[in-house]
Order: C-alpha cells, then structure tokens, then sequence
C-alpha cells in the first residue's frame, strides 16, 4: 500500500522542491513592508499600532467583539483559564487526542488535566462518550460538579478543533451547561473554520495559535477572542503584567504575566490575515486534491470535514481502516524516504509519563485511531498552485 499512497500524494505535490515540508509559512504580502516599519520606527516590543490593528482585525475576522494578542498560544489558554477563574485543584476536561500544550497549559494555571475520548469523524470530543463518562463519574454539588473518584470540583471543559476540524461544539455547550461547567474553545488549529457557516470562535471565549506551522502566522503567537467585556478588559490586564495605567508609575495590582505579542509579531500577523481568505482557498483546493487522488484506494481515506462545517485544513490527514502501528511505522518511512515528510498524530497524552495518572474517560477511539492516522504536507503554497496563485 505504500507504493499507491506515495503515488497519490506524489500526484497532488506535482513538482514541489523535494523534500516536501509538512507546513511552512509563506510571505508574500505585505510582511516585509509592515515588519519594516515598525524597524524604522523603533516600535518592536509590545507597543506599537500593528498590536492593536491586529486584534482589531482578528476580532473582525472572527466576528467576535473582542480579541487579545500574546505570545503563543500555549499562553493564550493559560490566560484564558485564569480569567474564567480555573483554581489549584480544579479538573479541566479535554481531549486526550490533541497536542500537548492544551493538557500543559491546564496545569500551568494550576488544575488537572481529564481526559475523555474523541470521535472518528472531527477527532474533536465525542458528546455522547463524555455524557456516558459524566454520568458514570461525577455528581453534582450545589452550582458545581464534583469528580466523586478523585473529590475535586470539575470547573471547565475545552473542546479542540483537530486539525482545523469543528468539533461538535455546540452539542459540547449544552453538556457543560447541563453539567455547569465553563467553555473555553481550543481553536489553535482552526483559524478560518465555520460551523453552520459561523467562524469558530464566534459564539464562546476562544484560544487561537499563529506559530510558524499554521496557516496564518506571527513566527510566535496566539490570541483569545471573547463576547464577554469584563473578561476582555481582565484579560488585557492579566497579561500585561496586571500594570495600572499611569504616565511614569510602575502600579500592580495582581500577580500578572508579561504575555502581549510585541508589534513586530503583529506586524507579521496583519499582513498575514490580508491574506487569509486566499490561503484559506488554497488550502481546500489542496484537500479536494488529496481526496480526489485518494478515491477509490482500499483501507485508506482522506479525513473529510464533518457535515456543516468548512474545514480550515490545516493538516490535511489520511486514516487507514484499521489499526496497525507496523502499517504506520513503514507507511512514515516510506514517505519520508521519497521526501514527503509526513507525520503522525501526537501520542495520546493520557500515554506521555507525566499523565499516565491522570482521570480519564475509556480511551479506546483515541488509541485506535493514534495508530492509524497520517497527515499529509499541507503547505499553502501547494494550494495555491492549485488555483494559479
């Protein structure tokens, strides 16, 4: 099988430069230009005109009311938890199919990461698994619900949208209300998504990512996007060292974090969203490039994006049929050999040593398909190839 997978990802790539990056960033608007001024102007840290455009420009982009640039997007949902009120002990639930930095962050902020099982068609959580897990699990105590195998408060849940995937988030909402717990959207993958034609982060406080792989980048970067003013202003404030405004004084008033994305990023990150609604173009072109050369080969499938929903692609993925860690092994091997450097999923968190203990749902989906699911190079300029960019 490997020799036909190599042929149909040779067949989209076409004549790329070998070897084939799995993303790589492209600069082709106005970055130069705009990081450039900021050089010529002296206003390369934290303050500057392209930190507040691009928040302005994000919130826009996301039809959200507010947006907070920092400094990756690890710190994204770090400050995100802290201002929604996450204390030292509190259960955060997420996927254990997601990269490491979302079980990281919980445990900055002081909680413990609970890991539930995903679905085969988003990778994002799976409502019906985490309603059976909840049931089996916890109990509810006054206004907050309690894990009665461990006896701390469960406060949060924060669905991920897998490689620019939509999870089915609002089937997740309405579990966190019934069960009072707070939402907060993992969306570092999925700029750019829609579900029922609405871009994710539009409805719920939102952690996003622009680090060098993704579609839309500042080199380093992350953001969260709210509808809720005072956890704006909080967060503002949070993250720029809880500093009180005054001409000259240096005034704290709380334990802050120096996390603002300084103005060269944003400078990055402005042109790069000039440019989002091509990218985005070319990205689907190359996942219908993909599925088309996939069609019709036996055992393995192109990951479609889930039904009302436009996938960002960020990761165009394949998934075999069946689970076989031999399968994955040689298939990597093969791909890498002929300079297509493709990648597997990340190792089921619940698997990494410092989480082996952790509370956790059956995980039976997130181990199968960590055994059977290779992406593919998903690089913008591939796509835009495609549509004569």
């Amino acid at each position: 099988m490997s020799s036909e997978i190599i042929a149909a990802v040779s067949a989209v790539v076409g004549e790329a430069p070998r070897p084939v990056a799995l993303h790589e960033p492209l600069f082709v608007g106005n970055e130069n230009a705009y990081v450039k001024s900021c050089i010529d102007e002296g206003w390369v840290s934290s303050v500057g005109e392209f930190v507040n455009r691009f928040e302005k420009d994000l919130a826009a982009f996301c039809n959200a009311p507010h947006a907070v640039v920092v400094v990756n997007g690890t710190c994204a949902i770090h400050a995100a938890l802290m201002v929604l009120g996450i204390q030292p002990g509190d259960e955060v639930i997420i996927p254990a199919l997601t990269f490491v930095a979302t079980a990281n962050a919980v445990v900055h902020a002081g909680a413990v990461p609970h890991f539930v099982d995903v679905e085969e068609t988003s990778l994002g959580m799976d409502p019906q698994t985490l309603i059976t897990h909840l049931e089996k699990i916890a109990t509810r105590q006054g206004n907050q619900t309690v894990n009665k195998l461990t006896g701390r408060p469960i406060r949060a849940m924060m669905p991920v949208h897998i490689f620019g995937h939509p999870c089915r988030l609002e089937e997740l909402a309405a579990i966190a209300r019934e069960w009072n717990l707070m939402l907060v959207e993992d969306a570092t993958e999925a700029l750019g998504s829609t579900q029922e034609g609405r871009p994710v982060g539009s409805r719920y406080t939102a952690v996003f990512s622009f680090n060098g792989n993704k579609m839309v980048t500042t080199g380093g970067g992350g953001a969260v996007t709210t509808h809720d003013e005072d956890l704006y202003q909080r967060l503002k404030h949070l993250t720029t060292t809880a500093k009180q405004p005054h001409k000259w004084a240096f005034l704290h008033d709380q334990v802050g974090y120096n996390y603002r994305m300084p103005n060269l990023n944003a400078a990055l990150g402005v042109a790069q969203l000039e440019q989002a609604p091509r990218f985005l173009a070319a990205k689907r072109a190359l996942a219908a490039a993909y599925m088309r050369a996939f069609e019709g080969m036996k055992g393995v499938r192109i990951l479609p994006t889930p039904p009302d929903t436009e996938s960002n692609y960020w990761l165009v993925s394949m998934v075999a049929d069946q689970p076989d860690e031999g399968w994955l092994d040689t298939t990597l091997k093969a791909l890498h050999d002929v300079g297509l450097q493709c990648r597997p999923i990340w190792q089921p968190l619940h698997m990494l040593p410092m989480y082996q203990e952790h509370p956790r749902s059956d995980l039976t989906r997130t181990e199968s398909l960590a055994k059977r699911l290779i992406s593919l190079p998903s690089s913008v300029k591939l796509g835009l190839s495609l549509i004569g960019g």
